[in-house]
């Protein structure tokens, strides 16, 4: 594959965890960052060749093949609109846009530029949420009748924790839902092949007034913040949601997201109840794949390419007993946006149209948390 050069946009824990996988793939060069903090220190700490303050003059001087937003959701759109309008590729981190007129107009731009877009919803790339869709799809669940699970993290248990996410002029009109929730949303379709239909959404916010460091923190930094160093504000985004919901093919289903839930660090569970079997998938064991039986034992399927489905094995790096996670998924992520550009192969990531679609469904656990009451989703429009 020829080289392909790259610029990165928000260099936060994210954006850095962009720039490792990038480099992994091999034929990505990295030519520059943008940040709103000290860019130079930035590009200087992670190897990068060039910094700048704007990403208009980025985008403008390096004139690069592809950029990569990472940062605040509130800047997805203009950043991204610029970037197609001067005939860049783009993978924006989730959630596509701060609202979802802007997610329309971005798909709008991205059809009509013949670009190459994506929104790194990564969990698609794990090897066994990818073993989940083959073995739903070749049958072997039998009817799906029901969908549960959730996404917990602790790093917002405390009202001294903070994080841009927390204040709705930077994240939109979901936190916790946009932010985690996307991900066990986007994979619960891809992997069943349903849509979600129908919701009914309850949201809490445990800690109605936090404590806002004085000095600027990166996400999952805030530990580090020494005492007194704060200043009060409220918030206005919530901590927790449970969602109902029913699916297109008539399955039921539940979600819980939790940012304040003590002991889990990065948890997500996607548990799929068939008439014939039952699959259970915990990212905190994401090697292996439960599978549940009624007339037979029950079993534990680990990560093994030679022993997977075809699809799952591709996604493979290493061979099994050598485990994958977080970093390796991102780089198959990745691996999939960059063939599309060098090849127009169509492949599994995550395109604006799908990041357009857990706006709608967002959108519609928000109204319907609001509101209180049972709410449709928009019809899918992919």
């Amino acid at each position: 594959m020829s080289q392909i050069r790259t610029c990165v946009v928000g260099v936060g824990f994210i954006g850095a965890a962009h720039i490792e996988a990038l480099r992994r793939l091999g034929y990505v060069d990295v030519t520059a960052l943008c940040d709103s903090r000290n860019s130079a220190a930035l590009a200087q700490q992670l190897h990068v060749p060039k910094a700048y303050a704007s990403y208009e003059e980025m985008l403008d001087q390096e004139r690069p093949d592809a950029v990569h937003i990472c940062t605040p959701n509130v800047t997805h759109f203009p950043i991204a609109k610029y970037a197609l309008e001067h005939g860049i590729h783009v993978l924006c981190e989730k959630p596509l846009s701060y609202t979802q007129e802007e997610a329309d107009e971005l798909v709008r731009l991205a059809e009509a530029s013949g670009l190459v877009h994506g929104v790194n919803l990564h969990c698609r790339f794990y090897p066994m949420v990818r073993e989940m869709k083959e073995l739903i799809q070749r049958g072997d669940l039998g009817r799906i009748f029901s969908v549960h699970g959730g996404y917990f993290q602790d790093w917002l248990l405390l009202d001294t924790d903070y994080s841009w996410r927390l204040e709705r002029a930077c994240t939109g009109s979901t936190r916790a839902v946009a932010d985690i929730g996307s991900h066990w949303i986007d994979a619960v379709e891809f992997v069943t092949g349903q849509r979600i239909t129908r919701v009914l959404a309850d949201f809490a916010t445990f800690h109605q007034t936090r404590k806002r460091p004085v000095q600027q923190v990166a996400s999952f930094e805030n530990k580090r913040v020494q005492a007194g160093q704060y200043e009060e504000f409220p918030v206005d985004t919530e901590d927790y949601a449970q969602v109902l919901f029913q699916m297109s093919s008539g399955a039921k289903g539940s979600m819980i997201v939790s940012q304040a839930y003590a002991g889990r660090k990065n948890q997500m569970i996607l548990s799929v109840a068939g008439s014939q079997r039952a699959l259970h998938w915990d990212s905190e064991s994401l090697n292996e794949l439960w599978m549940g039986e009624r007339t037979a034992y029950n079993h534990t399927i680990v990560k093994d390419p030679a022993l997977l489905c075809s699809g799952s094995a591709a996604l493979c790096r290493y061979p099994g007993g050598h485990v994958e996670g977080f970093p390796d998924a991102f780089v198959q992520s990745f691996g999939a946006f960059y063939r599309a550009i060098q090849t127009g192969e169509a492949g599994a990531f995550a395109t604006f149209q799908d990041g357009r679609r857990e706006m709608e469904v967002c959108e519609a656990i928000a109204r319907s948390a609001q509101e209180q009451r049972w709410l449709e989703v928009v019809p899918d429009r992919r």
